[in-house]
């Protein structure tokens, strides 16, 4: 029994709940991107090279294609799924200093020396 309980112990944990709920967003996130970039940007792009369909550049090697266009348009998917990542975590950075900076300073205990001193005056009476 137990490895169920410790099964059980690290599912529940809240790193591993929150891990899988980012997994799902990231998933969704991504397929907004990609819909975003194939649909909107990389038409743009293409426009303003000239018509380029980035989908269909490929190099022809014999029989086989090279179809480079496709790690073009998912270059521009990962920048942008980066860029987003950085700013969401810059941002959260910046609350975490801003709460860090504003929470008051943990109030001081005493030494232990003054304890020691303490116990000693305790002792002694």
């Amino acid at each position: 029994m137990g490895f169920v309980k410790e099964f059980k112990d690290f599912a529940v944990k809240g790193n591993a709940i929150d891990l899988a709920i980012a997994t799902v967003l990231g998933g969704a996130f991504n397929a907004i991107v990609g819909s975003i970039v194939d649909s909107i940007l990389m038409p743009i792009v293409g426009i303003l090279t000239g018509g380029v369909n980035f989908n269909e550049l490929a190099l022809k090697v014999g029989d086989a294609q090279l179809k480079y266009g496709l790690a073009i348009a998912a270059t521009v998917k990962f920048i942008i799924v980066a860029l987003f990542l950085f700013m969401v975590i810059k941002g959260l950075n910046s609350i975490k200093k801003k709460e860090a900076a504003a929470a008051p300073p943990a109030p001081k205990g005493p030494t232990q020396e003054e304890l020691l001193t303490e116990i000693r005056d305790l002792l002694k009476k």
